[in-house]
């Protein structure tokens, strides 16, 4: 018999954690594992292949379900599609909030991103052990590929839908991650503010389409949407499983290097003001004050959530 109540639970953990993964700082990971469904989620995750696919694909024959649904329940297909259901309705609700807000006010707001960053880093440092040297290379290595990324990783690869591509495999390792959101990886690649403002159109798209029956701006907004989606389906495959085994295998140097990675992620959000400044002609002296009150604003709510869930921790 189906739990009505335990399905709602899990949709609005899955809205939790669709919020977490909106914004750079507290990842959708560390809201499963506040709310005690992480190991849930990494087992329903990884059991993903392409075999079981391709049998719950296979259910179109009226002869192949009981096989299919067999692979579906194997993937623990109910708990993913419900909790999925929530992160998506939660992301595009946020994401259209920021796309408004970093057109209307990119300074607060990537202040605002700037305090999320800075207090995940804080909350999860107690969990970093740097006591060899192995570890501590891990650490510089981390810093050094978000602190060098930041600002260049669209300009290297041209801008295209190369990246935006590149962008969905990295960001979906998000979800087997308690600490760093999709949305902090896409600040370093230099595609957060790129990605809302295409999901948004996509969303007034289909509204249009709703609406009035045009197709031509869903099919204009939808490459970027599409790539992004195709690129997070490969990561599910790579560097999701990559990275547990990793946390499974190397754990402390791993998490040394991701925190670390938090830490050198900091330069993005400055990087973004830094543009908006060159854009408005605006100077940092007139803009600090409203910068360093959204930081405070961000790393007071990571905060709060850390003292009164539980450490986050991996």
């Amino acid at each position: 018999m189906v739990d009505t109540r335990e399905w709602i639970g899990v949709y609005l953990r899955g809205v939790a954690m669709g919020c977490a993964d909106a914004v750079p700082g507290v990842s959708g990971g560390t809201i499963a594992l506040i709310t005690g469904i992480y190991e849930r989620l990494i087992a329903a995750i990884t059991a993903i292949d392409p075999d079981r696919i391709r049998r719950v694909l296979g259910g179109v024959k009226p002869a192949n379900l009981p096989d299919a649904r067999a692979a579906f329940l194997d993937m623990d297909g109910p708990f993913l599609v419900v909790l999925g259901l929530g992160i998506a309705s939660a992301i595009v609700t946020v994401l259209q909030v920021v796309d408004y807000l970093l057109e209307t006010s990119p300074v607060g707001t990537f202040g605002f991103f700037f305090g999320l960053i800075a207090a995940s880093a804080v909350v999860l440092r107690s969990g970093v052990d740097l006591s060899t040297t192995g570890r501590k290379l891990a650490a510089a290595a981390g810093f050094l590929a978000a602190f060098l990324t930041s600002g260049y990783a669209e300009t290297v690869l041209d801008g295209g839908l190369a990246i935006v591509f590149l962008a969905g495999m990295i960001a979906v390792s998000a979800m087997v991650l308690p600490g760093i959101s999709g949305s902090l990886l896409l600040v370093i690649l230099g595609q957060y503010e790129r990605m809302t403002g295409a999901l948004s159109t996509f969303i007034d798209g289909l509204a249009a389409v709703a609406v009035a029956g045009d197709l031509e701006p869903v099919i204009k907004a939808a490459p970027p949407v599409i790539v992004f989606l195709a690129g997070a389906v490969v990561g599910l495959f790579t560097v999701a499983h990559t990275v547990r085994r990793a946390l499974e295998h190397r754990r402390a140097a791993t998490i040394a290097f991701l925190v670390s990675l938090i830490v050198g992620a900091l330069r993005a959000p400055i990087l973004e003001v830094d543009r908006t400044l060159a854009e408005t002609g605006a100077t940092w002296g007139a803009v600090a004050p409203g910068f360093v009150g959204a930081a405070a604003f961000g790393a007071a709510a990571v905060l709060l959530l850390d003292r009164y869930s539980g450490a986050i921790e991996y």
